[in-house]
């Protein structure tokens, strides 16, 4: 008898969706751009409560998205992006753009993710498209858009533990055959998974809680077929305590019970407005994205991390008699204004040559406050002082650090691309774009007690040195097409980062303008640029169900931006590390083996290096070689000021070697769901895990202060649509097994120069009802 033969499995509907992606400012599915690159679309970020960019963690491969001071995020792709933190005049390595629009600073990053219909995640830089910023990749985050002709809309409400409530809505709005508007608000609101315990008056003080509203309001016009124009805004605001920063020397064992008495504050207020017009002209395509948004921000936080027993034991026992109680920001506000206009021609037909050209001008002004209080005496409840605050004013003297700068930039670049076919199966893709970034600014500073002025206001900023860029990048690249479903590709890429100034130095205030150290801060710091060579395969295979996608890469990186310390106090600033090399591989796959099962699963594999010498200068050992000498404190630093200075310049250390910040060695995901009728309606349900490898936080490769552990997550997701209702009702659980996993550590650059810990988020159960039509 012949032995039974298995049956076919059910693969119908079951080969993964084609996603079109704007990864290259024009339309194409995923599968075909000669490059790495994840969509994320609205179901995963749904499925996974991803609510801000954070939470693309382990999403994408390569993508590391950490918290720093206040409310920054520091993004890097494949170890690439910023190591500048607090630090408001520098550009991102990884840039933010928004249905096209350029988001200038990380703070705003979060205000995107409303009403999101894909987020597009470019690894590697970005040379011809987006050019500045991009040296490690750029997110494209593209909202839903208002549809002709359709009245359509939802609404969803869920609550969660932690007092979690998350609602938002959208309402699509036809008028007339050649308009449409839509609408979409959004609020999330949760207690603080994590609380200060000294806070006067307040022992359970939360941190780490959330108080978002968002809103966005869209309107098309489509006279004609092929004339389109859209008008946006997205208005945010984010009013909270302070993020959940635990000092590692911290007693308390819990890592969500912090031994802090700062109440700190996070405000968040950002508006985008933007405008998109599109004319075919049959053979070539009229894009013009113009764009104006403003940002304010006012951040405070517990600087030292500790109680005022804790903190002054701690920096008296490091130099006896000079211990101080606290360390705090009272605030750290910037009030951005910025935008851009961009233009490009793209063509519009199938023939050999497929092109693009276009120009970009932008133009943005920062303005930052400072105020820290660092002192032995009070309890370090100190409010802000007002710009405006007189020279001699009393309250002047109980202040340890201020600054008030204003920096102006100003940037335009032309780039074109092309595509052609040199046989049916074979294209060669070529890309240039000029860049030229231009910075001026204003800044006055005060370290210590006395103000430096004798007349009006104890801040008189002054014109500092300014600094302009000029860099060509591009790209080159070929691609097979080996059977239809299956391409290899091989590129070239070179992107880049403009330089900037450093404030205090630009004023005159660091060892190499003072003393002419030359690892000293300098007035300004270089670009930075990055070679990248990739090779790469994305395939479909077994009917189309498996899509499996794979890129190896070696990246040649010169003159990485790091904030370092300098051997002035308060003179720290960018520097350039000047050379490092990477070693990458990435693999992403998505199986539907059946039309109810279906596999996801990405890996990333990192290896790096310094491949030059340079002596950076950390800051906890530039303090402790100032204490060492006999020289503690910002009083003992300044009535030495020469020997402080040459004590803390002995503390440099050969960087060389070293793994870069932000890469770890490994890190993935997996994921199962199943789709199928249950009764009267369809039954989903998904599990994923989640793993990221440890990294340096910084470039100093501390064994202690640097090293961010590895951590799991496992995510669960089940929702049920009755049929034909429009309804449906889900339960997402993150953080299964309520992981106190390391989302990053931090230590501060200004101040006290303690390291601190940011944990994921804990365990979060969430119970949602919707409606849809």
């Amino acid at each position: 008898m012949p032995a039974a033969v298995a049956p076919e499995p059910d693969t119908s509907e079951a080969a993964p969706p084609e996603i079109v992606v704007t990864a290259e400012r024009t339309n194409v599915t995923l599968q075909k751009t000669n490059l790495s690159v994840t969509a994320v679309t609205a179901d995963t970020l749904a499925k996974s409560n991803i609510t801000e960019i954070t939470g693309l963690n382990g999403a994408v491969p390569g993508l590391v998205v950490a918290k720093s001071g206040g409310g920054e995020r520091q993004i890097s792709i494949r170890g690439i992006g910023s190591e500048t933190p607090e630090n408001p005049q520098t550009q991102p390595g990884v840039s933010v753009h928004v249905d096209g629009v350029y988001i200038f600073n990380s703070i705003a990053a979060n205000a995107a993710f409303i009403d999101v219909a894909q987020v597009e995640v470019l690894r590697g830089p970005q040379g011809t498209m987006y050019g500045q910023g991009s040296t490690g990749g750029t997110i494209n985050i593209v909202s839903k858009q208002p549809e002709l002709g359709k009245w359509t809309g939802n609404v969803d409400a869920g609550y969660g533990n932690y007092n979690l409530v998350k609602t938002d809505g959208a309402l699509n709005v036809p008028i007339g055959d050649t308009i449409a508007i839509r609408g979409a608000i959004q609020y999330y609101n949760h207690d603080g998974y994590a609380k200060a315990t000294k806070v006067a008056g307040q022992p359970d003080y939360q941190l780490d809680n959330a108080n978002d509203l968002g809103g966005k309001l869209s309107l098309k016009w489509q006279p004609a077929d092929n004339v389109s124009l859209l008008l946006s805004t997205i208005q945010y605001r984010g009013d909270a305590n302070a993020p959940a920063q635990k000092n590692i020397l911290d007693p308390e064992p819990d890592p969500r019970v912090l031994t802090q008495d700062y109440p700190g504050k996070s405000y968040i207020r950002t508006q985008l407005y933007y405008g998109v017009l599109k004319f075919d002209m049959g053979p070539v395509v009229f894009n013009s994205i113009t764009g104006y948004q403003k940002l304010r921000s006012i951040q405070s936080w517990d600087g030292d991390g500790l109680d005022t027993d804790l903190f002054y034991a701690l920096t008296n026992a490091q130099a006896p008699g000079a211990g101080v109680k606290y360390d705090h920001i009272a605030t750290w506000t910037q009030n951005t204004e910025s935008w851009t206009q961009e233009y490009n021609l793209a063509s519009n037909t199938d023939g050999r040559l497929r092109w693009i050209v276009g120009g970009v001008y932008l133009h943005s002004t920062n303005n930052s406050y400072i105020n820290e209080f660092r002192s032995n005496e009070g309890n370090g409840l100190n409010a802000a002082l007002p710009v405006s605050a007189a020279y001699n004013d009393p309250l002047v003297k109980t202040i340890t650090y201020a600054e008030l700068s204003a920096v102006t930039r100003e940037a335009y670049a032309g780039y074109a691309q092309g595509t052609y076919k040199l046989t049916d199966r074979l294209s060669f893709t070529a890309g240039i774009r000029y860049n030229h970034d231009t910075y001026s600014g204003v800044s006055a500073s005060q370290s210590g007690p006395t103000s430096s002025n004798t007349s009006g206001a104890y801040l008189q900023p002054k014109p500092g040195v300014g600094t302009s860029t000029n860099r060509v990048t591009g790209k080159a690249a070929l691609n097979y097409d080996i059977t239809g479903t299956s391409m290899v590709y091989a590129s070239y890429t070179r992107g880049f980062k403009p330089g900037g100034i450093n404030s205090s130095a630009a004023v005159g205030n660091s060892s190499y303008t003072i003393f002419g150290f030359k690892d000293g801060t300098k007035p300004t710091f270089k670009p930075e640029e990055l070679d990248s060579f990739e090779i790469g395969s994305k395939n479909r295979f077994f009917n189309n169900t498996l899509q499996l996608n794979a890129s190896g890469f070696f990246y040649l990186y010169h003159n990485m931006q790091f904030l370092e310390e300098d051997a002035v106090l308060f003179g720290n600033g960018v520097s350039n590390a000047p050379e490092a090399q990477v070693l990458g591989a990435e693999i992403e796959a998505d199986w539907h083996p059946t039309r109810h099962l279906r596999f996801e699963g990405s890996l990333s594999l990192l290896h790096s290096e310094f491949t030059s010498d340079y002596y950076a200068l950390d800051p906890t050992k530039a303090r402790n070689a100032q204490i060492a000498a006999g020289y503690a404190g910002v009083g003992g630093f300044y009535s030495n000021f020469y020997m402080a200075t040459l004590a803390r310049e002995a503390a440099r250390v050969n960087i060389n070697g070293n793994k870069l910040p932000k890469m770890p060695t490994a890190q993935g995901s997996v994921a199962a769901s199943w789709t199928g009728e249950v009764g009267p309606g369809e039954f989903t349900a998904r599990a994923q895990y989640i793993y990221r490898g440890g990294y340096n936080s910084r470039v100093f490769a501390d064994p202690v202060a640097d090293k961010t552990p590895n951590y799991s997550q496992v995510n669960l997701f089940a929702n049920y649509d009755f049929a034909n209702s429009g309804f449906h009702a889900s339960v997402t659980v993150t953080n299964l097994f309520d992981e106190a996993g390391v989302n990053s550590r931090f230590t501060d650059p200004y101040g006290s120069g303690q390291v601190s810990n940011t944990y994921i988020p804990p365990r979060q159960a969430i119970f949602s009802l919707g409606y849809r039509f």
